[in-house]
């Protein structure tokens, strides 16, 4: 697709210069008409169509792949299907989409409905039988096409706030049905009004013939004036960089709304011709990890806030990227004055401008950023590292910039340690494919203890199970990690906390409308179990580590046995047991007291206490 653009491009730019209409072709040639289905899908809600975010607003760890639909701060409003079709697919997914529905629709999209409530009465059903059936109340359920068809406007779900929802909305989303990469729902014609341009923040320069990570970039303050933004009291950036790229800090607002989204495209042009650009239209969830590469994610991990780079990082292999030379950054190869355009746009084609000169001075050519003495990991490329008892393996797509080594070992300070604390850098770096690691233990482990090994990184909750390897006749802990950071091998042999109903012999439950369990273990809760009356019941953990029995007709008035088993990552458990009665119950009637002093109210008589 590069390459394809790449030529487009310098064809149109060798018309243009032989015709003498460049303006008109390059403006013509990138403004085609939409491919995109227009109107074919309804507003989801029965509320007007007001976004708390939309589709690629900058988040930890990936783009927003939808739009948030408000819902004015309230739950169980009316879901419709946003256009005639057939349910795909349904699931309950904790921390994530919660309740969420997918459907497949006859034009070869499909429309998902996220952090639901719930579904509509015969869905709710299916679902509730499948959960029961499989002793889970987390499930996702292939449909078949027969089973629960649609058409435009049926009211399909409630609204909510499960999983990780931050407050009451509904999450939308388009997506391609053959591919399952998410399109940007602004494209299809919503009734979103957006006639606001982006605004366009800071600007950053950067030395591009060393890694990005290891240089503090060049800072511009920027105005807005009438014919665009420009940097004041500068008119030409001086620099003794050859090899440049640039970012922003830009983000887009709608009428009526102060709320900062996402930008959808920013481009770059050096004296008129288009160097590289990015634009958000469609997304796929496997490459939405890439924004840690579009982002200066140290800059972004400091808490200094997001920076988008309008050239790709070298290990940046996203989709959402086009460069128009080799690599999309400048190259300054003379000391001529040159002309820069960055223009940053939304989905409504409301575009911002940013102009400025840059020229080349050799006398600035000493390079204020200490360049690495040696390489470290380079992207692109298989890096391994190996120390006596550490080792780890970075496949080829695993950073996207150069990264130096920087390692630690020291002895761990924890009594339940069969490993020294081992240093790898740390999560400042981003990881996009996972780094395959080896440790070697400090100490002898029982044949017994030998699956009750954890790994624990950043000294956090973030736990990992390993596995032995033999290399040498030497027993190793092998494991794969999603980031730099500490890594040490712990041992637990104690069974999950779990905390008690009550102490009497048989409980009474009956005043509760609930039951609440919090297991806790040093190495994470990997099963949760519940039986009521030797038959499997169903706890819900949406938020957190609380699993919640809510009272319903599973569990009738009467006495029940309960049961509930608790697992750990390494396989320790625990059991514990009551029984507990459930009848109607109803809140005792408080005796009413007057508010004058001396009198009291009792069966609605007043009785005047006499003084002494």
């Amino acid at each position: 697709m590069r390459f394809f653009n790449t030529i487009l491009f310098r064809f149109i730019v060798y018309l243009s210069r032989y015709t003498g209409t460049y303006l008109f072709i390059t403006s013509f040639a990138f403004s085609q008409p939409s491919k995109y289905p227009q109107h074919y899908f309804r507003n989801p809600l029965d509320i007007s169509m007001e976004l708390a975010a939309n589709f690629g607003e900058l988040r930890p760890n990936h783009w927003h792949m939808g739009l948030d639909i408000r819902t004015n701060q309230k739950v169980n409003l009316p879901v419709h299907a946003a256009a005639e079709g057939y349910i795909a697919y349904v699931g309950i997914r904790p921390q994530s989409f919660g309740r969420f529905i997918i459907i497949n629709h006859p034009n070869g999209y499909s429309t998902l409905y996220a952090h639901l409530n719930d579904f509509y009465l015969k869905l709710h059903q299916y679902v509730l039988e499948q959960q029961h059936e499989r002793e889970s109340w987390a499930v996702e359920l292939e449909i078949e096409k027969e089973k629960f068809p649609v058409h435009k406007g049926q009211f399909i779900a409630y609204s909510g706030n499960t999983g990780g929802s931050q407050g009451p909305h509904l999450h939308f989303e388009i997506r391609e049905t053959k591919t399952d990469r998410s399109m940007n729902p602004l494209l299809f014609g919503f009734p979103v009004k957006d006639g606001v341009p982006p605004s366009i923040y800071k600007l950053a320069m950067y030395d591009r013939s060393i890694g990005t990570y290891y240089q503090a970039p060049n800072f511009f303050l920027l105005k807005k004036t009438d014919s665009g933004y420009i940097i004041p009291k500068m008119p030409v950036i001086k620099t003794g960089l050859s090899k440049i790229s640039f970012a922003i800090q830009a983000f887009d607002k709608f009428y009526g709304s102060q709320n900062p989204n996402g930008i959808y495209t920013s481009r770059i042009f050096l004296d008129e011709e288009r160097i590289s650009e990015f634009i958000l239209d469609k997304i796929d969830y496997a490459e939405s990890e890439y924004i840690n590469a579009q982002l200066d994610y140290r800059l972004y991990k400091s808490g200094k806030g997001y920076l988008q780079h309008l050239s790709p990082l070298p290990g940046d292999a996203g989709r959402v990227y086009h460069i128009y030379n080799e690599d999309g950054t400048i190259l300054l190869n003379d000391t001529l004055l040159h002309s820069v355009t960055i223009e940053v746009g939304d989905a409504d084609e409301n575009f911002s401008k940013l102009n400025f000169k840059i020229q080349y001075d050799d006398s600035l050519s000493v390079n204020k950023f200490k360049r690495p003495a040696e390489p470290g990991f380079i992207p692109n490329y298989v890096n391994v590292f190996e120390k006596t008892d550490f080792e780890a393996y970075l496949p080829e797509g695993c950073i996207y910039d150069t990264i130096q080594h920087v390692y630690y070992r020291s002895n761990a300070v924890s009594i339940n340690a069969v490993s020294a604390l081992h240093q790898l850098n740390d999560n400042s770096f981003p990881v996009h494919e996972e780094i395959s690691i080896r440790i070697k233990p400090t100490k002898e482990i029982r044949t017994e203890w030998q699956d009750k090994i954890f790994i624990q990184r950043n000294g956090s909750n973030a736990v990992i199970k390993p596995e032995w390897q033999t290399n040498n006749s030497e027993k190793w802990l092998s494991f794969k990690s999603g980031a730099f950071g500490s890594f040490v091998a712990l041992l637990d042999l104690a069974p999950p906390l779990l905390n008690d109903l009550g102490k009497a012999d048989t409980i009474n439950l009956s005043p509760s409308s609930r039951i609440l369990f919090s297991p806790a273990d040093i190495s994470g809760i990997k099963n949760f179990r519940a039986e009521l009356d030797n038959k499997w019941l169903m706890f819900t953990n949406d938020k957190s580590r609380n699993w919640i029995y809510n009272f319903d007709e599973r569990c009738p008035y009467g006495v029940h046995h309960l049961k509930v088993l608790v697992e750990d990552l390494v396989g320790n458990k625990t059991i514990k047991e009551w029984w507990f009665r459930k009848f109607p119950y109803t809140p005792p009637v408080k005796k009413k007291k007057s508010r004058k002093k001396g009198k009291s109210t009792t069966n609605k008589k007043t009785v005047t206490k006499k003084k002494k």
